[in-house]
């Protein structure tokens, strides 16, 4: 699917804002809204984004293209329990918990490696967001269910020896800037 109008106005916004921040080094999922995001972000002295398939969406397989609602009628559970059904089993024909675990967490650990004590944004999904959450703070996937991730938002984590510390979680420059 294409950005809509509004999605298209709020990624305006997102370049604007980052071009206020400085960035070493930039990673993007190859899906074509994170893509479409990006764009108006490559402006302007922005690192060229790493294209990395890992950091795309999870696969939700039978789900795909549902609302929540058909999910639920469908399905029988309701929109807010869908992490807990990822972990255990997972979208019928799609990722489990365990397997989008497996995709993404190598890749975050190679970008933390590449980029010790720099500034790297990651423009991906609400689910990426919420397992790389998941795994800087040793949380289980369905924990994060109670972090709101807008689309087009901003979370920012510090790293440090001794621990993550959350910095930014779904600030929206198109609303809070």
């Amino acid at each position: 699917m294409d950005l809509s109008p509004r999605g298209r106005e709020q990624a305006e916004m997102l370049a604007r804002y980052l071009h206020s921040q400085p960035l070493d080094a930039l990673y993007a999922s190859p899906m074509k809204r994170v893509q479409q995001t990006l764009a108006p972000c490559m402006k302007n002295g922005t690192p060229a984004p790493i294209i990395v398939p890992a950091l795309r969406e999870v696969d939700f397989g039978d789900w795909t293209g549902l609302g929540w609602q058909a999910v639920t009628e469908r399905f029988g559970f309701g929109s807010h329990e869908w992490l807990d059904q990822l972990e255990s089993p997972g979208a019928p024909n799609g990722e489990s918990g365990r397997t989008f675990r497996a995709r993404v967490e190598p890749c975050l650990r190679e970008i933390i490696q590449q980029h010790p004590g720099q500034t790297v944004a990651i423009f991906c999904h609400g689910g990426v967001i919420r397992m790389i959450l998941a795994i800087l703070l040793d949380l289980p996937l369905p924990k994060t269910n109670h972090f709101e991730i807008e689309y087009t938002s901003i979370t920012q984590v510090a790293l440090y020896p001794h621990m993550a510390e959350v910095e930014l979680l779904n600030f929206t420059p198109w609303r809070d800037w």
